[in-house]
């Protein structure tokens, strides 16, 4: 059982007591299954990369041995060729309820095993991931574009989907960086990985017209920032353009214009890409607009319906949407783990292409 003792570091003013802290970490576990597999919440699906995102919160507040389990959940069932389903239910590994196989879910085991490593030291825990972090690295590329964009999936019959989107090619770049990151610690280079990450980097940030346009969403605004794909300058233009559209004063982020609609996970991201830029105040701003989703069980909303008939909806509260809160306050508090793997510390940078 989690205690506030363990979560002080967890404590942001306005966001998090390390009271607060210490029943959303309980309320994280209690979604856990025995096996090591975080649904969404008990009863719905789990996907690979939402589980990932819960176990490394897991992590943030100290509880390695629950993020541990996790983690062997996704070695458990990994597929032959290095992937996972897009979503099982209840995280039963038997009963997939989609067959397709996302990229960028798939790679997303690199961030949570790197994290998971730094924050424990543990390096037989490394040895014991890495073949599970290979094939999924592994598999992902063989979707990349000649444009180095990652391509978006594999349908369930094992065809490919080449239609890359942005805020998943965003997130397998910080995937990438991981990986290779752990191919270092290993040594066992990865030039390859290397090259696949440079590709990918700058068809991120030159050439948009490789990416499906899903301008709408507020990802593809801020994932560019978060997966470390744009820095400087860069980043800062990106967020200052669309802030307006986006953010809503007091209530956190639209999840998609022009729907009345904030949500909780896609504010809290906001706010890591909003500390990866440096600005830490905008960032706790964020973080502290949405509180009004938390629960009296310490647990959040999804989002909530901001004009008319207002509403929290849908009527569910999910463990990513506390996992990426969790991550917010660990990267402002100074969580080392979490401040290396989302603010780049440690993470190799992938060889730009010589042309475009």
């Amino acid at each position: 059982m989690t205690t506030p003792g363990r979560t002080e570091h967890l404590v942001l003013p306005g966001v998090l007591t390390a009271e607060q802290a210490a029943e959303t970490v309980a309320g994280i576990r209690a979604m856990q299954r025995e096996d090591g597999a975080i649904p969404w919440f008990r009863g719905h699906h789990l996907d690979p990369w939402d589980h990932t995102e819960a176990a490394m919160a897991l992590d943030a507040a100290g509880e390695h041995e629950a993020a541990a389990r996790a983690y062997e959940w996704l070695l458990r069932h990994q597929n032959p060729d290095g992937s996972w389903y897009a979503a099982y239910h209840d995280g039963e590994a038997s009963r997939p309820t989609d067959r397709g196989r996302e990229s960028n879910f798939c790679a997303y085991i690199a961030v949570g095993v790197w994290h998971h490593y730094l924050a424990t030291g543990d390096e037989v825990f490394l040895d014991r991931m890495w073949p599970a972090v290979y094939a999924a690295i592994e598999f992902v590329l063989e979707l990349q574009q000649p444009g180095g964009q990652i391509g978006w999936k594999r349908e369930a019959d094992g065809t490919p989907v080449n239609d890359a989107l942005l805020t998943g090619s965003s997130s397998v770049h910080q995937a990438l960086r991981c990986a290779l990151a752990i191919a270092e610690e290993r040594e066992e280079p990865q030039p390859d990985w290397e090259l696949a990450a440079g590709a990918l980097a700058h068809a991120i940030r030159k050439h948009p017209e490789r990416f499906l346009d899903k301008s709408h969403y507020s990802m593809d605004w801020y994932y560019p920032v978060l997966g470390g794909a744009l820095t400087g300058a860069e980043a800062k233009s990106r967020i200052e353009e669309s802030w307006d559209d986006f953010v809503v004063p007091g209530l956190g982020v639209r999840c998609v214009l022009p729907n009345p609609w904030v949500t909780g996970g896609e504010s809290c991201e906001l706010a890591l890409a909003l500390w990866v830029m440096g600005e830490s105040d905008r960032a706790l701003e964020i973080l502290q607009s949405v509180q009004h989703l938390r629960t009296e069980d310490g647990m959040y909303w999804t989002g909530y319906v901001f004009e008319e008939n207002r509403a929290v909806w849908p009527e569910e509260v999910t463990s990513w949407t506390a996992g990426a809160l969790l991550l917010a306050v660990a990267a402002l508090g100074g969580d080392e783990a979490t401040v290396a793997v989302f603010g780049g510390e440690r993470l190799p940078v992938g060889l730009a292409p010589d042309c475009c």
